[in-house]
C-alpha cells in the first residue's frame, strides 16, 4: 500500500470520525426530534442544551471534542509510519482539518452538521494544548461577561491562529488552523448577523435563585 493511498484512506477515516452525528443521535433518541429542526437548527452542543437538556449537551460536547482529539492522536499515529516523505505536523494538522470538515458537513446528515467548534477544540487539544489555553481563557471571559456562546467562540477562533504564531508553532499547524477557524467562523454568519442586530440568544448556565 503506497503512502498516497494511506494518506487518502486515513484522511477519509478522519472525516468519517468527525462526521459522527452525536447531537442528532441524542436528540432523536431522547426527544424524538431532528436537532436541525428545533431551536437554532444547529447540530451542536449549545442547541442540544436548549432543546434537549444539560446532560445530553455535556455528552455531545465531550464526544465531539474527543472526535477531533482521536483523529490527530490515535489515527495519525497508527497511519503515519506507513507514509513516507510527509511532515508529521502537516499530516496531523490535515487530519484535524478532515475531522472538522466531517463535523460541519457529515455525510450521514446530508452534509448539514454543526459549526465545528467542539471538534476544533479536540483537534487543538491534540495538536497544540499550550496554544489552546489562552484561547480557552478568552472564551471563558467573553462568555461569562456576555452569555453569548457564539461571540465567545468566534473571538476564541480568531485568537487561536494568532496565538499559534506568537508561540512559534509549525507553519503547517498555523496555516491549517487558519483554514479550520475561518470555516467555523463562516458557519457562524447567521449568529454574527443576530449579534449585530442585538437579536442573538443568550445561554444562561448558572441561573440566579
Amino acid at each position: 500500500m503506497t503512502g498516497a493511498i494511506v494518506f487518502i484512506l486515513s484522511s477519509l477515516l478522519g472525516y468519517l470520525i468527525g462526521s459522527f452525528p452525536t447531537s442528532f443521535l441524542l436528540a432523536k433518541t431522547l426527544k424524538g426530534v431532528d436537532i436541525r429542526q428545533v431551536g437554532s437548527g444547529n447540530a451542536g452542543a449549545t442547541n442540544v442544551l436548549r432543546s434537549v437538556g444539560k446532560l445530553p449537551a455535556v455528552i455531545t460536547l465531550i464526544v465531539d471534542v474527543c472526535k477531533g482529539a482521536l483523529v490527530v492522536t490515535v489515527v495519525a499515529n497508527i497511519f503515519y509510519p506507513y507514509i513516507e516523505d510527509l511532515d508529521y505536523d502537516f499530516y496531523r494538522s490535515f487530519l484535524g482539518l478532515a475531522a472538522v470538515c466531517g463535523h460541519i458537513w457529515p455525510v450521514w446528515l446530508k452534509f448539514r452538521g454543526g459549526k465545528g467548534v467542539a471538534t476544533t477544540l479536540g483537534v487543538a487539544i491534540g495538536l497544540a494544548p499550550l496554544v489552546l489555553i489562552p484561547s480557552i481563557v478568552i472564551w471563558l471571559i467573553i462568555f461569562f461577561t456576555t452569555n453569548y456562546v457564539s461571540l465567545a467562540s468566534i473571538l476564541a477562533l480568531i485568537a487561536f491562529p494568532i496565538i499559534a504564531i506568537a508561540f512559534s508553532q509549525p507553519i503547517y499547524l498555523v496555516l491549517i488552523s487558519i483554514i479550520i477557524c475561518s470555516i467555523s467562523i463562516a458557519k457562524h454568519r447567521e449568529n454574527i448577523k443576530r449579534l449585530l442586530k442585538g437579536q442573538e440568544n443568550k445561554t444562561i448556565i448558572f441561573k440566579a435563585k
